[in-house]
């Protein structure tokens, strides 16, 4: 099963369970889905709606922490239940061990030797890593190991 099919699926069952949140979320989700679709002209593959669903966590990322500045916990709390959603559909994040020598590998293999290559190890990191890391992270790692 594709994940848009896996995603229609769970919108439908989420919609008959009365389940808000969930409902909410995969509506958002299948409407951002749509819009690149209609912006490609074609169909879109798993791992296009895989940096969709990326993109629609991230969001909520910077969300929370906005909110958590402005000390709307009930705001928190909610990007927090969307975020749990959509994470379900993401391929699980790498840990931090894990992250550590994915970075050392992408430095090793551009030849990374000064900041002026970071580029060249994030797009390395993020490409093969792709929805499994998270950016910030990756960046302030790679900088600590090329400075």
């Amino acid at each position: 099963m594709s994940l848009q099919q896996s995603i229609e699926k769970d919108f439908v069952q989420a919609y008959k369970a009365k389940d808000e949140v969930r409902v909410a979320v995969l509506r958002m989700l299948k409407t951002a889905i749509k819009n690149k679709h209609v912006e490609l002209g074609r169909p879109l593959e798993n791992d296009e709606i895989l940096d969709v669903v990326g993109k629609q966590a991230k969001q909520r990322r910077e969300s929370i922490e906005q909110y958590e500045k402005a000390t709307r916990p009930d705001l928190v709390d909610r990007e927090k239940a969307e975020l749990a959603v959509l994470e379900s559909y993401l391929p699980a994040a790498l840990s931090e061990q894990e992250l550590a020598a994915a970075v050392d590998e992408a430095i090793a293999e551009t030849g990374a030797a000064s900041m002026k290559e970071m580029g060249k190890v994030m797009s390395s990191l993020m490409e093969k890593y792709k929805g499994r890391v998270d950016g910030k992270q990756a960046q302030n790692m790679v900088r600590s190991r090329l400075s």
